[in-house]
């Protein structure tokens, strides 16, 4: 029986990678995004329309990409938000903002599927952090904050589920050409220029692609990885060795 995989954040960017590489593999998909038009051309088996930081409408999003699925083996959880600025600079509405998508949204979607993993037998769950979950970088308080919990949050996960089955694991991007990324960019007083420096900042000199974070997403939420839990899987292109 094909694999049943559940992506949030699946109309875009890695998460658009994701069910693409997971379709490669004969699996069944379920994307869900808030963004309705995008998600219509996903490529994915199942769509639902849901803000991952609201419970009701996550959960019911959840459930119902597991009914259609007829069950659920893999989760991924991709959504997220970036944000810029230090800490006086960002506001206690965006620090919140940020952490209700990156963190909370984690959690809800873990929180809703696990029930369904658990009703499989097990399987895997792997949750898109980034490197600055493991290092910092200035003006990006809400953000680093954020992907550090989110990484924390997926060993935590990985220590009480493991004995069932469920894997947990983080995947660490570096800086990857994304359209969260491009926002970004052209937020900033040059946008080229911020470009061309998160390119030099990889080892390699060019921002990596989404679709090499999602073969590693794959790999996490594989069977070749049985002896993988509650790893934080950095794919940066050297950025952090520097």
């Amino acid at each position: 029986m094909s694999r049943r995989v559940l992506i949030t954040g699946g109309a875009s960017g890695i998460g658009l990678a994701t069910v693409a590489r997971f379709r490669e593999d004969g699996c069944r998909v379920a994307a869900l995004d808030r963004d309705e038009a995008l998600l219509a051309t996903c490529g994915a088996d199942h769509t639902e329309v849901c803000d991952v930081a609201d419970e009701a409408s996550l959960t019911a999003a959840v459930d119902g990409a597991a009914a259609a699925l007829g069950g659920l083996d893999v989760v991924v959880c991709g959504a997220g938000i970036a944000s810029r600025g230090d800490v006086v600079e960002c506001s206690p509405e965006e620090f919140g903002r940020v952490m209700s998508v990156n963190v909370r949204g984690v959690y809800l979607t873990c929180r809703a599927a696990v029930p369904h993993l658990r009703a499989a037998g097990g399987g895997a769950i792997v949750v898109v952090a980034s490197q600055l979950g493991l290092v910092a970088v200035p003006s990006a308080v809400a953000y680093c904050a954020s992907k550090g919990a989110a990484v924390n949050l997926a060993r935590a996960m990985a220590l009480d589920h493991a004995a069932e089955g469920i894997r947990v694991n983080a995947v660490c991007p570096g800086p990857t050409d994304t359209p969260l990324a491009g926002r970004f960019f052209e937020e900033t007083p040059d946008p080229a220029a911020t470009r061309a420096a998160f390119a030099a900042s990889t080892a390699i000199g060019r921002l990596i692609e989404p679709a090499e974070i999602a073969e590693a997403i794959a790999f996490l939420a594989s069977e070749r990885a049985g002896g993988t839990v509650g790893a934080a899987l950095v794919v940066d292109a050297g950025y952090t060795t520097r």
